[in-house]
Parts: C-alpha cells; structure tokens; sequence
C-alpha cells in the first residue's frame, strides 16, 4: 500500500490551484472513436430508420436495416426513445404507404410488435396514433403472405396485451370480427397465434377481478398522474362513486384526497367491506405511493389499465368468438396452401386453453349450442384417447381443468 501511494503522488497533477484545467484533445477523429467504442444505440437507430423510410435505396439494404431496428428495440430503453426520437409515425406510415412491398410491411410489423412486448409506455405511444385498423388490415384474406398475416398477430398481442384502453377500442375498430375470421385462417401458424392471443387477453391480470361486478375495488383510490394519450387517459377513467352515497355531514373532518396506489387486494372477489366492517378513513389506505416517470408508471398509478379479461370475454360472447373458438375444435376448417389438412394438436391445445380460461377463470358457463358442441367434442375425444386422462394428457391439461370445462359445457366434473 506505501508504494502505491508513493507512486500516485509522483504520478498525480503537479499542477497548482491557479492553473486553468487541461483543455479537451481536438486532434481525435470521432470516427475512429466510433470504431473503437461503438456508436450509441440511439445514433443506430436514427441510421437504421434513415435507410429503412429510404425508397431510393436498394430493397435488401432497407431490409437489413429494420432487421437491425428490430434488435435495437428488443433493449426496453431503446424502445422507449420511440417517442423521444419521434420514430413512431415514420415506422408506421411504412404500413399505409401503397409503395411499401410486403416484405418491408412484414419487416415493420415485426419491429414494432417488438417494440411493445411487455412495454405499457411503448403501447401507450403506438396506441396514441389510432393504428388498430390498420394493422387489422392485415389479417384480411387478401393479404396473400401468411408470413404477413402472422406478423400482424404479433404486433397486436404487443399492442392489446395488458392493455385495457386499446382492448377498449377493438369493437370500435372491427377487431373482434377479425380475429374470429382468422381462426379459419388458410395458415395454421395464424390460427395458432389467435388462440393464444384470446387466452393471453382472457387471463385476468394481477388483482384484476374475474367475475362481473359493478364495484370498483375498494382498495384502489384515485390513479397518480402519469401523463398518458387521451384515449388511454379516458379508458383509465376513475370508476364514479354511487349515486347513493350519502354526502359527508358538515361536522365530520373533511379528508384530503390520497393518491395512494394498493396494489394487492384484499380478498380475490374484490368486494367491497360493509360500513359496519371498513377500516376508518384516517387508516384504511397506506400512504401515498410515488409513481417514478418509467416504462410501467401508467400501471402502477392505474392498476386497472391492464385489466382486460372481463372486456374480452364480454366481446367473446357478443362477437360469436366463443361459438368460433368451440366451432374450430368441433368443426375444423381445412387448412394449407390447398386446404387439404385437417387436424392440429397446438391448434386445438391454444383453443382448449382459452376455453378454459375463459370458463374456469372467470367461472362462466358456455351457452347452450356451444356447450352442447363442446360436450360432443369432448366425449369423442375421450373415446379416441382411452378416457379422461388420456385427454387430458394429449392436450396438456390436469384432470381438474379437464373436469372443470366439461363442468362448464354441462357434463358435470370428470
């Protein structure tokens, strides 16, 4: 230790307090730092895109270039400098550009279902310039490329999942309608996609409750403000008080309002505790919770915005998605470039899977005509399997999920 501090003081600054400091080297060329160091991931993508809009260069080049954009995002920062970059809109006007070849389209689809993986505030930014018809556009038949039709899966799961204000907009859009045609769609790995899409959107999200109820949490208050697009601001709209509430008497204390956040409830069914058994104001919610400026603040400030499996079983129902979903197990559609195959084990696994979720998480019932086709699927396949368990075993299921879907198709528990 003595030598090494006798070699720091010969080698430290012999310079004096009055001496101005060392002035920075202007002989070094930031191309060769750019080599030994690496450019920053924002200047290669700011690159990338400039190639990729660019429809004087040659095709394989822009391509190369989204394929490298496309890495870039898969780093949550990068895709969140989305925004800052404005790189939103020029991504996605390669979509509605009539120029745009489909392998860019199917390029672009993939960057930006990428981008918004498990990102709410990437979601929010995309969500912010309306773009579900669009990409809608691309589950239609006419789309000729399937490799086209299941990148377009991809970036609406990116888009949809956990995230109640574009879930809220699929109705308006024609979404619903959509994915029901695309169960029947001519290529197997879209219709795969789809179901997996369903079940994802079915299952209920953290404290998200799974049962209809008109009662809002009784532990969630107001959400923080966390700046959002208006869409997303008007979805995320704090639930209103009962008209019946009475107001609070002029001799009780008037109470602050909290933005405090819980975001564990306390019983699962989200029930409301009665008067008589409700904590008193001053101690039933904790103190406020900090919302920080990140990917997810819009979540923790608004736990509600990734609730989305109670509006999409409510769409199933309405939408004839549910009797599509039992129909592609019951009566498959030939698929293939000839539509001479029928039969898919991951097909019919992802379908089963959602049917469930949707009946056991939520403990719904299916119709009558849907039970019925179930019902009849089901004890045929138990026929060709050799019983339950052999069902079960084929599709991945447990014998109690297996009993609780013919339950819900009216066959009573296996």
């Amino acid at each position: 230790m003595e030598g090494l501090l006798r070699w720091g003081l010969a080698n430290s600054d012999p310079r004096g307090p009055d001496q101005p400091p060392p002035q920075p080297r202007s002989d070094l060329d930031p191309g060769v730092i750019d080599i030994l160091l690496g450019k920053p991931d924002s200047e290669l993508m700011k690159e990338a895109l400039t190639v990729a809009v660019d429809q004087t260069k040659d095709e394989n080049d822009r391509l190369q270039a989204l394929d490298n954009f496309e890495m870039l995002v898969e780093q949550i920062d990068n895709a969140n400098n989305l925004e800052k970059l404005q790189m939103w809109e020029p991504l996605h006007s390669l979509l509605t550009d009539p120029n745009s070849s489909t392998e860019i389209q199917t390029q672009v689809l993939w960057v930006l279902g990428t981008a918004m993986q498990n990102n709410p505030a990437a979601q929010h930014s995309y969500l912010a310039l309306s773009p579900l018809r669009t990409l809608l556009t691309f589950l239609s038949p006419t789309v000729r490329s399937g490799a086209t039709r299941a990148k377009a899966v991809y970036t609406l799961s990116g888009l949809l999942k956990h995230n109640a204000a574009a879930v809220a907009q699929m109705e308006s859009a024609g979404g619903w309608d959509t994915l029901r045609a695309a169960l029947q769609d001519s290529d197997i790995s879209v219709r795969r996609k789809v179901a997996f899409l369903l079940n994802t959107l079915l299952t209920a999200a953290g404290d998200e409750p799974e049962v209809e109820s008109e009662e809002a949490p009784a532990n969630v208050q107001q959400p923080c403000p966390v700046p959002t697009p208006a869409e997303d601001v008007r979805a995320a709209a704090p639930i209103a008080a009962p008209a019946s509430t009475p107001p609070p008497t002029s001799s009780a204390p008037r109470q602050t309002q909290s933005h405090a956040v819980t975001l564990h409830t306390s019983s699962p069914a989200f029930s409301a505790p009665s008067a008589a058994s409700a904590p008193p104001p001053s101690t039933a919610l904790g103190p406020p919770q900090t919302v920080h400026p990140n990917s997810h603040a819009a979540l923790v400030s608004d736990p509600r915005a990734a609730s989305t499996a109670l509006p999409t079983a409510r769409a199933l129902q309405r939408s004839g998605l549910l009797g599509a979903l039992v129909g592609a197990l019951s009566q498959p559609v030939p698929y293939g470039p000839d539509g001479d195959r029928e039969g898919d084990a991951d097909f019919e696994e992802k379908v089963l899977r959602g049917l469930h979720t949707y009946a056991a998480g939520g403990r719904r019932a299916f119709p009558a005509a849907e039970g019925a086709a179930l019902r009849g699927w089901l004890d045929d396949a138990e026929r060709r399997a050799g019983g339950a368990e052999g069902v079960a075993e084929k599709w991945g299921l447990t014998r109690e999920e297996l009993g609780e879907l013919k339950e819900a198709a009216g066959t009573g528990a296996a």
